[in-house]
């Protein structure tokens, strides 16, 4: 079997039987890191490799999307990111919904810093994971921002969708996010998700804050690792997947976030037409034949402010 055929095998179960966990998954002796460990994928990312372990991985919700990994970092990779960013935290800001522009906001009232992408071996190597866990391009991602909460610091409820036309120029939308805890805490500071139908049967005790108690909610452990997408698989946006930071109670909170977008992030894509009526695609007549442009809108025909890239496929350029 090939190899690539087996990890799209691997999500197709996922994707198609919500109830079934990665861990019940079992990983052939040929993909393992050692012959002693056949739960490890390893996987090729140019001349080097990563691993992850797919029976560390549990299925929170199936709207949102949303993935927990326990151990996604070591003990050490936490401590690392920690000291990165200690002496560079400044307040954090917010995506106006109108300019686009970063602002100050009691909205979020936490303290972060951006690090370069691939800094220095460690984030590299952690970047390389993230990219092979969620099968996402790591060009496609946001440099890695580490954030810290104090007592009583907290992030209301929020989208990492876009919803003005500036922040979208570059990479489109965040598709996924993945949410990487640096710290254990006392009480409070859980990720919340207010509009999560797994929040129905979520068993909640007092270990929780009352805030978590509002949505879904996952409680920061030092070294998880939280997936969670905020696009449907059509690409458009997913309203389940608001979600904030519940205040700090006790403790203070470290966590480290990587934002995933649907294009490449570190280099604009260069349309072909300004008019939008070229294919941007060699396989847009294929696609078209095949239904996509009814079953993919957003991608092959777009909209008046966003132009699709099969358009001349699809029959809807203006004359």
């Amino acid at each position: 079997m090939d190899f690539r055929f087996f990890l799209l095998l691997l999500l197709a179960l996922v994707c198609f039987f919500p109830h079934l966990s990665l861990s019940a998954v079992r990983v052939p002796k040929w993909l393992v890191e050692n012959k002693g460990d056949e739960s490890v994928i390893r996987m090729k990312t140019g001349a080097s490799s990563v691993s992850f372990d797919p029976t560390r991985v549990t299925q929170l919700s199936w709207n949102p999307r949303a993935f927990l990994y326990k151990g996604f970092l070591s003990e050490e990779e936490c401590d690392h990111l920690i000291h990165l960013a200690k002496d560079k935290l400044e307040k954090s800001m917010v995506a106006d919904n109108e300019s686009g522009k970063s602002i100050m906001s009691e909205v979020r009232t936490s303290s972060g810093m951006f690090l370069q992408k691939s800094q220095d071996k460690i984030v590299a190597n952690i970047e390389a994971r993230i990219a092979a866990w969620t099968f996402l391009p790591q060009e496609n991602g946001e440099s890695m921002q580490i954030l810290h909460y104090e007592n009583g610091e907290k992030y209301e409820p929020h989208f990492d969708y876009f919803h003005d036309k500036a922040n979208q120029e570059l990479g489109g939308h965040r598709v996924a996010t993945v949410l990487m805890y640096l710290s254990n805490i006392e009480k409070g500071g859980e990720t919340i998700f207010p509009n999560s139908e797994a929040k129905l049967t979520q068993h909640k005790d007092d270990s929780l804050s009352d805030c978590a108690k509002n949505g879904y909610a996952v409680k920061p452990y030092k070294g998880d690792a939280l997936l969670f997408f905020s696009l449907h698989p059509d690409s458009t946006t997913d309203a389940s997947s608001l979600h904030g930071s519940c205040p700090v109670i006790e403790g203070e909170k470290w966590s480290a976030t990587k934002w995933i977008h649907v294009r490449s992030f570190d280099k604009p894509m260069k349309r072909l037409s300004s008019d939008g009526c070229t294919d941007e695609n060699a396989s847009c007549p294929l696609w078209a034949k095949t239904g996509e442009c009814e079953k993919n809108p957003i991608y092959m025909v777009g909209s008046e402010e966003a132009p699709g890239f099969c358009r001349k496929s699809c029959n809807v350029c203006s004359s």
